[in-house]
């Protein structure tokens, strides 16, 4: 089982046993890129370092990969216009190659590079994300209980 994401095609392909899944995503609005603080979504090997959210709802909203104890709705959204919202799974990425997406200014998981849900009023298939990888909620839910931690992901452009 294995990951490949396309950031040209704004597509996250699962090739599993049974087949291969896509589902539509979007990355980031500053395009690829590994370096820190630059807003790119890293390319490159990654391996699925921590899954985030095991049992927690649809739209559970997260700070700092912690349930706040909020689910996502319109109202929450007008509440705090300004979050970056992070919802329902978190997968974690890490970078498996040193001075491209790992160590240094370039390591994607201390650049806090994630898959994870959005508000389903968000567009998928544009790049409109900060770095990370954001996907539909059920989508997210799926492919969570699907990849077990170590799945890697390799991310072209």
């Amino acid at each position: 089982m294995h990951l490949l994401l396309s950031i040209k095609k704004q597509v996250l392909t699962l090739y599993h046993s049974t087949g291969i899944t896509e589902y539509p995503v979007s990355t980031a609005l500053n395009g690829a890129g590994e370096q820190q603080g630059s807003g790119c979504t890293p390319r490159g090997l990654h391996v699925i370092r921590a899954k985030v959210g095991e049992h927690l709802p649809l739209n559970a909203v997260f700070v700092g990969r912690r349930f706040t104890g909020e689910v996502y709705s319109a109202e929450l959204a007008r509440q705090f216009p300004e979050r970056d919202w992070i919802l329902t799974r978190i997968l974690w990425l890490s970078g498996k190659q040193p001075g491209c997406n790992r160590l240094g200014a370039v390591d994607s998981m201390r650049r806090y590079i994630y898959i994870h849900g959005t508000p389903d009023s968000e567009p998928m298939g544009i790049p409109v994300s900060h770095g990370c990888i954001r996907m539909r909620n059920a989508d997210v839910m799926a492919l969570y209980d699907l990849v077990p931690v170590g799945t890697e992901l390799f991310i072209e452009e």
